[in-house]
């Protein structure tokens, strides 16, 4: 196991998404707030090194923000 303790793995949340035109994101500055196609109830999405690998709900405790796990996703058979 110690060489796995050595691996890093880039985690992502996608809490959802929009569509927006590039003259309006360069417009952007600190503390906008960009609209997505989500509310605050939907599930979420687990990205691994960017490939989906679970979906998930936002759990909010207090000031603290976290994701619980509520299905693991089938791997492709690339990664088997």
């Amino acid at each position: 196991m110690p060489t796995l303790e050595k691996v890093s793995v880039d985690i992502a949340v996608v809490l959802g998404s929009t569509i927006m035109p590039v003259h309006q994101v360069l417009r952007l500055g600190r503390g906008a707030i960009i609209e997505l196609d989500a509310s605050e109830d939907d599930e979420v999405q687990i990205l691994a090194n960017n490939m989906p690998v679970a979906r998930g709900a936002v759990v909010v405790s207090g000031n603290r923000i976290a994701v619980e796990i509520k299905e693991m996703l089938p791997r492709g058979s690339a990664y088997r």
